[in-house]
């Protein structure tokens, strides 16, 4: 399998080529070639068995040569083992055609655990093998960078420099972060928004020089391998809900577009999904683009769902790359003209495409925190934020007749992540897990930075400029 950029100007490169470099050298991000075809009755097959064996199924189609099949299988089981569910993404019914799939019983309880926990172990043989070492700069809005450092924290041949927004994630979050203390991890607390972290990160890619001295890697979800992972939970819901060759709804909470990106690659290899709900916040970008065309960015709004305050959202380059049929010099022209404009109005055709795959909801603040409290008195369960803004979507795009039939409701986090927003909705403070009952206590060791690429070159050069080989 070979992995083309989205811009078209850089080579080709295998899986291993896509995993470690993350962001393409030309700007633009890595997509496999062709989609790997499954018959419905083969996707059935693959989400109906045991989640590691599904995941180890699903990372061979996409990884080729890089990783054997038993070499895949043992990173799987081991990445899964930890999950504190036996189901690893377990789904409770919550209506008469209406699941919530529960992405949050990983190492940080967050969904993003779902592919870290896998790239952490690929990035040691893969590294293992050239006798490289790697540097990785992760941009986070709050959950990513957890994941990344769980997952990381141990490699030896990998450092891990996490970028936040400062003030703009929740107390849990960032000490999920800092209270890590490992010599091969930095966090930063950037003076600006994930926005603004987001476009140090890519700042820094365009850096060749840097990108070589430091050898520079990501893995936010501009790297294929993590929605490559991230394609399994929806194979293993399919299966789970569907009658037969039955298609699934999935509405999902939204900020760079990754994980829902993942669900539309999972229908791409033959999945038999139906529709893909894009569920937004205040920051309703992605909302104004598919239901209008008008991908603008407003200014990120803090919200109670920090993870989705987000305005451009890196992943929607490769939903533009598909629905312009591929076309790498209309996608350039394109993202090269909103870099300069700060604005793009999607074309007729091109929308017309997204649309067939995709619908869109924004919920205000008013309405997550409602959605809190209706869904706990209904069910006695607490849920985050970001799930309540996916859920109240659900409903609403269900009403409006925009989806029909059975509806999976992604849950991306623990609602022990975000208790103020919690508690405000319904007197109940949820409870974090035992693992975490001294989070409060651990010392925290974080630097600060402006939103300037200069001063996070400069933190990465003096900690591990040269360690490269």
């Amino acid at each position: 399998m070979e992995y083309i950029s989205t811009r078209g100007a850089a080579r080709a490169v295998d899986f291993e080529g896509a995993l470690l470099a993350g962001l393409a050298p030309d700007g633009g991000l890595y997509m496999p070639v062709h989609w790997p075809p499954l018959s419905a009755k083969e996707a059935r097959a693959i989400g109906e068995k045991p989640y590691a064996d599904a995941a180890a199924h699903i990372l061979e189609l996409f990884a080729g040569d890089t990783f054997d099949a038993a070499d895949l299988k043992t990173m799987a089981s081991e990445a899964y083992g930890g999950f504190d569910d036996p189901a690893v993404a377990p789904l409770r019914q919550v209506g008469d055609e209406d699941y919530i799939l529960e992405l949050f019983h990983g190492p940080t309880l967050a969904f993003k655990d779902f592919a870290m926990q896998v790239l952490g172990r690929m990035f040691d043989v893969a590294l293992e093998r050239r006798n490289e070492t790697l540097t990785i700069i992760v941009a986070t809005s709050g959950d990513t960078g957890s994941a990344a450092i769980e997952a990381l924290k141990s490699c030896a041949r990998v450092n891990v420099v996490v970028l936040h927004p400062e003030g703009r994630v929740s107390d849990v979050q960032r000490r999920m972060m800092t209270s890590v203390i490992a010599p091969n991890v930095c966090n930063v607390a950037v003076d600006g928004s994930f926005d603004d972290c987001q476009a140090i990160v890519k700042s820094l890619f365009a850096d060749e020089a840097f990108v070589r001295d430091v050898r520079l890697g990501g893995v936010n979800s501009i790297n294929w391998a993590r929605l490559a992972a991230q394609t399994v939970y929806y194979f293993t819901a399919c299966a789970s809900v569907a009658e037969g060759d039955e298609p699934v709804n999935f509405v999902v909470p939204t900020g760079n577009f990754g994980d829902v990106f993942a669900g539309y690659a999972a229908k791409r290899m033959g999945l038999p999904v139906a529709r893909l709900g894009v569920a937004a916040n205040a920051n309703d970008i992605l909302h104004r683009a598919i239901s209008a065309g008008d991908y603008t960015p407003h200014g990120v709004k803090p919200t109670a769902s920090p993870s989705m305050d987000i305005q451009v959202a890196s992943n929607f380059e490769r939903l533009l790359f598909e629905a312009k049929g591929r076309d790498h010099d209309a996608l350039r022209s394109g993202m090269e003209s909103f870099a300069c404009e700060k604005s793009m109005k999607i074309d007729v055709e091109t929308l017309a495409a997204i649309r067939e795959d995709f619908v869109s909801a924004a919920v205000t603040q008013e309405e997550t925190l409602n959605e809190i409290a209706r869904h706990e008195k209904a069910t006695g369960d607490l849920i985050d934020p970001h799930t309540a803004v996916a859920r109240s979507a659900a409903i609403r795009l269900r009403d409006e007749g925009a989806l029909s039939g059975k509806v999976v409701t992604l849950s991306t986090a623990h609602p022990a992540k975000f208790p103020d927003a919690v508690k405000q909705a319904t007197g109940r403070t949820p409870e974090l897990p035992e693992r975490y009952a001294d989070l409060f206590e651990r010392p925290e060791d974080m630097r600060k930075a402006p939103a300037d690429p200069a001063a996070i070159k400069t933190i990465i050069s003096e900690l591990f400029s040269g360690s490269a080989s």
